[in-house]
């Protein structure tokens, strides 16, 4: 994704996620712990949990309805769902408790239609969106595993919206691909450059592992292939490469290898409602059966992780940038200043480092910019004496400045996500 894509002299790329990782310091992996099980690190977990503010935020903004679910059920339900034959593979054994059997949850949609059968639903209710945060477990195999783009533990930004017509299924299908083209802007990303369409259609013939219906997966391959079509979307058709309960809208990227993978994704479901018997009361009072569609508009967030560092090559915009701000003392003489303009920024809302003068300047920049720390503050005798600070960012010496005015700047690269 990122423009340098010249290798390293390991063979890795010098913007490769994993290498970027270890050198930014925002995750690792343990044997001890487990193969494709990462760790984030206070940095690493800061870039994390912006992510996952930012898309419950703007979820919740259009018409969400976050909810919590476990991260392990019975076994049943997932035979309910049929996720078990079609995904067994890739499931983590069962467990066995009081004579049941349990499984970490490999997708949350069983979870979330279990919610919607909670109680009696009338189709004013409908569309119902119903989203999670939700950490899921699947088995990669060990020669599929790679850094954080596949992990055998993963959170996903998930959401299954319930319609109560074939027409509002399709306006659902728009509104998440709507949100998708929002999340992929702010990130800087750019559809036919940095991602592109594919339509994922079922096989006809391949009734192992697709839910057989030949009409419906014609009808809804139609429909979505229409949409695209009506949004003058470039798109690609991909056969085989459906979901076992109905054809999908997948958001493809590359990473810094030229490997593709799925990034974001809308499902049109017309299996579960069935598998579930969902149904809503229609205006006439009778139960008519709903329609489903699955959606992910962040995607994983370890794996848009991975495809962020390589995006912005480790220099973050400062609104994901783990630390936003470092302060740097010149000598001892500086620091009961550069202490207050820590303070400071730190009050405003800034991510903030303090630096004491217990190095040398030189090595305490070069540090913050090994980091790619957006903003570096040096408090020198002409800093201290005029109560300014002397600004620098990652490419350049601004000057001297007013606190405030920094301030201010940085807040408004926050709020705005842009970088100025």
């Amino acid at each position: 994704m990122s423009e340098n894509k010249q290798p390293a002299q390991n063979g890795m790329s010098d913007n490769d996620h994993k290498k970027l990782g270890r050198e930014l310091d925002l995750f690792t992996f343990s044997d001890t712990v487990g193969k494709g099980l990462p760790l984030f690190t206070p940095r690493g977990a800061t870039v994390r949990r912006e992510l996952e503010r930012f898309i419950v935020d703007e979820e919740i903004r259009r018409g969400y309805l976050h909810v919590y679910t476990p991260n392990i059920a019975k076994l049943d339900l997932y035979k309910k769902s049929g996720h078990y034959p079609h995904y067994k593979d890739s499931m983590y054994a069962p467990i066995v408790i009081d004579d049941e059997e349990f499984m970490l949850r490999p997708m949350t949609c069983p979870h979330h239609f279990e919610l919607y059968l909670s109680r009696p639903r009338s189709y004013r209710e409908l569309p119902m969106r119903i989203a999670e945060l939700a950490q899921l477990y699947r088995y990669e195999q060990s020669g599929e595993l790679m850094g954080l783009q596949r992990v055998r533990t993963f959170c996903l930004a998930d959401a299954h919206i319930v319609c109560s017509s074939e027409e509002q299924a399709v306006e659902e299908v728009g509104k998440a691909l709507d949100l998708i083209e929002y999340v992929a802007g702010t990130f800087g990303l750019k559809m036919g450059k940095d991602y592109h369409y594919r339509l994922s259609l079922g096989d006809r013939a391949n009734t192992e592992k697709y839910y057989k219906n030949d009409t419906a997966w014609e009808k809804a391959e139609d429909l979505l292939r229409k949409h695209l079509k009506s949004r003058k979307s470039g798109f690609v058709e991909a056969k085989d490469e459906a979901a076992f309960y109905g054809p999908k809208i997948d958001i493809q990227m590359k990473n810094v290898n030229g490997k593709e993978d799925t990034a974001f994704t809308v499902q049109y479901d017309f299996c579960m409602p069935d598998r579930f018997d969902l149904t809503c009361t229609s205006e006439t009072g009778e139960k008519k059966r709903v329609f489903v569609v699955h959606r992910s508009s962040i995607g994983a967030i370890e794996r848009i992780m991975a495809f962020l560092i390589e995006k912005y090559a480790g220099a973050f915009p400062v609104w994901l940038a783990p630390v936003q701000a470092t302060i740097l003392p010149v000598g001892e003489a500086h620091e009961a200043y550069a202490t207050k303009v820590y303070e400071q920024l730190k009050k405003a809302g800034i991510r903030a480092e303090y630096v004491s003068a217990r190095e040398g300047l030189g090595k305490r920049i070069g540090r913050a910019k090994t980091f790619k720390t957006p903003y570096l503050l040096v408090i020198g005798d002409k800093e201290k004496k005029a109560k300014k600070v002397t600004l620098e960012t990652r490419t350049k010496k601004v000057g001297m400045r007013a606190v405030d005015q920094i301030i201010s700047r940085i807040m408004k690269e926050i709020t705005s996500r842009k970088d100025s």
